[in-house]
């Protein structure tokens, strides 16, 4: 014995890092196909008239494409057992949370479907033991 023990990877930690890392890649390209919509078609979105939050229909369009591309990436960097993967979902989930609640005038369901898919993210990688026994 090397004096390391290893105990047993529990089904609930694999079960809730791979749910938050499949869950990653489709928030992911959610958020691209916005963006991508918005760069492409920037009259697809209705733009709301004195929106304290105002911001051009393209620049809204790189955002959510960046941060799609980016939670798409961590997402594959999750199901493969990156140690810093997890840190990092939390983070983009948490941003992509709130660039969704600036964006509710101009696509209110897209964006609220957004908020809790990232919501549900954070769930899953944050319960107790997931990150631990799994990484």
């Amino acid at each position: 014995m090397s004096g390391f023990e290893t105990k047993p990877i529990s089904g609930w930690a694999v079960g809730g890092i791979t749910f938050a890392g499949v869950l990653m890649i489709i928030v992911g390209f959610f958020q691209g196909i916005a963006g991508l919509t918005a760069l492409f078609n920037d009259e697809f979105f209705v733009i709301t008239e004195n929106y304290t939050f105002d911001l051009d229909v393209t620049a809204w369009g790189w955002i959510h494409l960046i941060l799609g591309v980016l939670i798409v990436l961590t997402g594959f960097a999750l199901l493969r057992g990156a140690a810093w993967a997890a840190l990092v979902t939390v983070f983009l989930a948490a941003l992509s949370a709130i660039s969704n609640f600036f964006f509710i005038p101009y696509y209110p369901f897209w964006s609220i479907l957004e908020i809790a898919l990232a919501i549900w993210v954070i769930w899953a990688v944050t319960r107790p033991g997931v990150v631990e026994e799994s990484v």
